[in-house]
């Protein structure tokens, strides 16, 4: 033991000092050890095996005290808490997925530079003791504040065996004024296909301008634009390069489109231009009307795949083989990101990750989701890094709530609490978590290899422990203000409600091959999903230019168009495209301006 130097990977020192006593008394030979050293740390069966007394001296018994410390030390190094310094065994340097995530992290005095700043730009305490006695504050007050909003029953009932009921939202009757216009804008809409779309969108914001060679150097090739717009409209509606060539009379051959993918169109690219239109349909006023950006949701939906490569598993809830594409779609409609995830995988490990890849001009502070898309490790990483996150959980009665203390008694909710949060582990390892999100708000990575790490490792990380501890708080204060806001409950249903619709409009779009991805290539795979987000967000811009261009004609007729009646819209229209036929790109057919179409007439509410 002498020659391997152990380090502990959290700021929880008791292991380490427990070894360290031990190596300061190996060479005793007596049956007794000095009770110099606190045993906190062990069970409450273990301390009455150790602690003895010679005479009237309380002594540790020497070989059960050693069992017992290399006992929890082999569970410490199992689980990660503890490893030996410069240890390397098990990881690949460098990498995301096996690489050792602490090498990944800031050192405490360089997240020590961008504390302050960050604490006052979300409004956290500066010290652990401030930060614990805060959050204990506001879960011991919204607790109580609930507890007597839900005594008259208006919001949740409990049974006779403890069971909550939520009292049902009523939900919106659609009124005549919406149907009449939804109709009228559906008689207008342009008769449109997808690759006139396309050149469309290219006329607006010359979004073919981010692909290219790889390399950097300029394409050679004839006719670029047009050679990048069917190779987008072959992909993103998963065609293929074969069946795009059949269908485009001779204009393109199979191998040019398929080199064109493979050379000139990387992932990044198609994340570039699809921020272009997502920041173009941003300056549009009707979209400000279904949503306000600050939120999102996000939702998987499988993807049939081929069964050997590295992404297939058989889904349990859909049936069959395949992949999960993950969705964030703003509360405006439009997709942000999309990230492509095993089967297996439980779906919350990426819900943070497609906020801090996307950046657009769309940053959503509130994420939505369904069950999937929680934990309580989750839950705790959202909060620290600012993200209000709010899901529709199917078993929500299930969820334990914790109290601040044991001293905090409900008189209406009480059959819902049960035990009290631990502080002290939180407070322990405020540090380590505040190291952690100042290290992922860095770029040093990203908050799935964080979770992932965590989860693979065991629930028995103290890291991971005190994730969970602060996300049962952060929870417990979500799923109060879920009891007796019916509002956000509302909120909540719409938003997923968007993000599930998103879903079916994508895949009506990715009609080629009966939607299976042919690909083995997890990064063409990845691409796939790109390429029909740039279609599916081009076809959005589109939807809302015209919708925009409808409304200003109605207004001009003397349609008095009101904001709650413009709300019930949705730019997933299908029925007025083309999805089948000829492809050709026509550059001749020139569209309006797009600054025609962004602001609409909007009659005001009346009182």
């Amino acid at each position: 033991m002498q020659g391997l130097e152990l380090r502990s990977t959290t700021q929880d020192q008791s292991v380490i000092e427990a070894v360290t006593f031990l190596l300061d008394n190996e060479y005793r030979r007596g049956k007794w050890l000095p009770p110099t050293i606190e045993l906190d740390f062990v069970s409450e069966a273990w301390r009455k095996l150790i602690k003895t007394h010679k005479g009237n001296n309380p002594m540790y018994l020497r070989r059960l005290f050693e069992i017992c410390i290399f006992s929890y030390l082999a569970t410490e190094l199992k689980t990660g808490n503890i490893c030996p310094k410069g240890y390397r065994f098990a990881y690949v340097e460098g990498s995301e997925s096996f690489a050792d995530y602490r090498e990944q992290l800031l050192s405490w005095e360089q997240c020590q530079k961008s504390l302050q700043s960050y604490c006052e730009e979300l409004d956290f305490p500066t010290e652990a003791e401030e930060f614990v006695a805060s959050l204990k504050t506001q879960l011991s007050q919204l607790g109580h504040s609930v507890d007597k909003l839900c005594q008259k029953g208006d919001f949740i009932s409990i049974n006779e065996d403890g069971e909550p009921v939520l009292k049902k939202i009523k939900a919106k009757t659609s009124s005549t004024e919406a149907a009449a216009l939804e109709k009228a804008i559906l008689q207008r809409m342009p008769e449109r296909s997808i690759l006139d779309i396309l050149c469309n969108v290219e006329h607006w914001l010359n979004w073919t301008r981010h692909f290219g060679m790889l390399s950097g150097s300029e394409p050679k090739i004839d006719q670029p634009q047009e050679r990048y717009i069917l190779t987008a409209f072959a992909y993103g509606c998963n065609l293929g390069a074969n069946q795009m060539a059949r269908h485009a009379k001779g204009k393109v051959t199979s191998h040019a489109l398929s080199y064109t993918n493979r050379r000139h169109i990387s992932a990044k690219k198609l994340e570039a231009a699809i921020r272009d239109i997502i920041n173009s349909y941003n300056r549009f006023n009707l979209p400000k009307i279904w949503g306000t950006g600050k939120r999102a949701a996000a939702d998987g939906t499988k993807f049939n795949i081929y069964e050997n490569n590295l992404v297939a598993e058989y889904h349990i809830r859909y049936g069959g083989y395949g992949g999960i594409a993950y969705h964030h779609v703003s509360d405006n409609y439009i997709a942000l990101f999309t990230h492509f995830i095993t089967c297996g995988v439980w779906e919350a490990v990426y819900i943070l990750d497609g906020l801090l890849k996307n950046t657009s001009d769309i940053q959503p502070d509130t994420l939505h989701a369904d069950t999937q898309g929680q934990s309580s490790p989750v839950f705790a990483l959202a909060h620290l890094l600012g993200i209000k996150l709010m899901p529709r959980i199917r078993n929500w009665k299930d969820c334990t709530f914790y109290r601040a203390s044991s001293s905090d008694k409900y008189q209406y909710l009480e059959p819902l609490f049960g035990d009290v949060i631990n502080w002290d582990l939180i407070k322990t390892h405020w540090q380590d978590l505040m190291r952690v999100v100042l290290s992922i708000r860095a770029g040093k990575l990203m908050p799935s290899t964080i979770l992932r790490k965590l989860g693979t490792y065991s629930r028995k990380n103290r890291l991971y422990q005190a994730f969970r501890e602060l996300g049962r708080v952060v929870r417990t204060m979500f799923l109060l203000q879920y009891i007796f806001d019916m509002g956000l409950r509302r909120q909540i249903t719409a938003c997923t409600n968007i993000v599930e619709a998103y879903n079916g409009f994508s895949k009506w779009l990715f009609f080629g091959k009966d939607g299976l991805i042919t690909d083995n290539d997890p990064i063409e795979q990845e691409k796939r999903l790109k390429y029909l987000d740039l279609v599916s967000n081009s076809i959005i811009l589109q939807n809302a230019f015209d919708i925009s261009s409808i409304i200003r004609s109605l207004s001009a007729e003397g349609y008095v168009i009101k904001p709650k009646t413009l709300a019930t819209l949705s730019p997933y229209l299908t029925g007025h495209l083309k999805r089948y036929g000829d492809y050709i790109v026509d550059f001749d057919n020139l569209p309006q301006p797009l600054e025609t179409a962004m602001l609409i007439p909007i009659e005001p509410e009346t009182q």
